[in-house]
């Protein structure tokens, strides 16, 4: 490297410092991760909150909005420039549109900037100038967000432990056939492996369609442009017995995990992830219940894996000029609480506590604030109360999928979350003693009075958590 280009790396150094410390100092930056596993509705999350944070009527929970300190939200393009721009506009017109229906899920990273202009709050808050306060939504697809467990696992590793998992799932069974009949000490063969790995594909997309989470490598469910590229083209193995040779299917595989690891999981880390400080986990816990034990166990295991890759902790500014963002706050946030009936959320939020005790407990320990909380970031249904059976049942009223207008009853969630969790960790096929269903509502037909955003069940009181300490 000559003089020239030291010289201009440290100048680009000294430069993005000089941002930071403007950010820090005169316009602080949020930055909010949402993230999650498939269909958990981050999409919709995003647009909800972007909605109702330029439209605060029923926002209420935020105190800045409710001390009447929020003078002003905009949007503005995202500082980002070779990220794209989450579609609001596109998605709000798919929700809220003549024709209602929800938008497509999230296949690439995206990004979005809301700026708040907000009076101070304290004794000497008529003194001072109202201020800016950025927020920069970062949407992760949740396939992604599975890679980053394998982050601190070897090939042997990932290997074993997919392969105990798999073991016993109907989806599995053609791969684990075609494993069966495969040597990992032989000589690679080109065609053969891709065949293995286009069937260890096919099982990933069977499983979560199943509802399971574990489907990692997670570039393998969205590939985008490094479809049939060699970091794409590896499978699990058994370890085989002894030194494996150079050339062999095994050293090939764990080849390409390394660099599926060094060329497409750290470098989506460090552009993206790692400059986190506030923090949602979406997690669909009615669909795992819905599923089964073994649905719910593998959530909980999938998450306890994910958060071990956050970096949780207090976030003074000026060690995050020095060594970058930590997380400060996470929120553990179970969706589509609006199939329940309002009598049953405080059990829905008791469960997806028990069942992510173990990744909260590491945040925790790292001095992150974490919480759970039930809640719809776009309500679609109505309640109603129907007798039978010399019952009163609480049901929700939506529209289904293929049009027909319905009322569910779900079934009651247990008091005790250890009805649930104790099964799933047992390895129980199925729940003994219920039957917990669930329907698919299409977003409902929206007239808003003028200043209010999208109907919804607590997004307010998750924003407030989320960030509203920042305002």
């Amino acid at each position: 490297m000559g003089v020239g280009d030291i010289a201009d790396s440290l100048t680009r150094r000294i430069e993005r410092l000089g941002a930071s410390a403007r950010e820090a100092l005169f316009e602080p930056v949020i930055r909010l991760g949402v993230t999650g596993p498939s269909r958990a509705g981050k999409t919709v999350f995003i647009t909800a909150l972007v909605a109702n944070l330029l439209e605060r009527a029923r926002m209420q929970g935020l105190a800045a909005q409710r001390e009447g300190r929020i003078e002003a939200v905009f949007l503005q393009p995202q500082p980002d420039m070779t990220v794209p721009r989450f579609d609001f506009e596109a998605h709000l017109a798919a929700l809220a549109g003549p024709e209602p229906h929800w938008p497509a899920s999230t296949s690439s990273v995206s990004e979005l900037r809301l700026s708040f202009r907000v009076r101070p709050a304290g004794m000497l808050s008529g003194l001072r100038a109202a201020r800016i306060v950025h927020l920069d939504i970062v949407d992760y697809p949740g396939e992604w967000l599975l890679d980053l467990s394998l982050l601190d696992l070897s090939y042997g590793e990932w290997s074993s432990r997919v392969l105990e998992r798999i073991a016993a799932r109907p989806q599995a069974a053609p791969f684990l056939e075609a494993l069966a009949a495969t040597d990992p000490a032989a000589r690679l063969d080109e065609p053969a492996a891709k065949a293995l790995a286009q069937t260890y594909t096919a099982y990933l997309h069977e499983a979560r369609a199943a509802g399971l989470s574990d489907c990692t490598p997670g570039r393998f469910l969205l590939p985008g442009d490094l479809a049939g590229s060699p970091a794409l083209t590896f499978a699990p193995l058994p370890r085989p017995a002894g030194r494996s040779p150079r050339g062999s299917l095994w050293r090939l595989f764990e080849a390409r995990f390394e660099a599926y690891k060094a060329e497409v999981v750290r470098p989506f880390f460090r552009a993206h992830f790692a400059g986190i400080d506030r923090q949602v986990v979406l997690v669909d816990v009615l669909e795992a219940i819905h599923a089964g034990p073994a649905a719910l166990e593998d959530l909980r295991r999938a998450m306890a894996d994910t958060l071990a890759a956050f970096r949780p902790g207090r976030n003074a500014w000026p060690a995050r000029l020095l060594r970058g963002r930590r997380v400060e706050r996470i929120l553990f946030a179970a969706t589509k609480a609006d199939h329940l009936h309002h009598s049953q959320h405080a059990r829905l939020a008791a469960i997806t506590e028990a069942l992510l005790a173990e990744a909260r407990s590491r945040a925790d320990f790292a001095g992150a604030e974490t919480r759970a909380m039930a809640i719809a970031a776009l309500r679609a249904t109505t309640e109603e109360t129907h007798a039978h059976a010399g019952r009163k049942l609480a049901c929700v009223r939506g529209t289904l999928l293929d049009g027909r207008n319905a009322a569910l009853y779900p079934g009651e969630l247990p008091r005790d979350p250890a009805r649930l969790l104790a099964p799933a960790r047992e390895g129980a096929e199925k729940w003994l003693d219920a039957d917990y269903r669930i329907m698919r509502f299409a977003p409902a037909q929206l007239s808003p009075a003028p200043g209010e955003g999208l109907p919804h069940i607590r997004l307010d009181k998750a924003v407030e958590f989320l960030f509203g300490d920042r305002l």
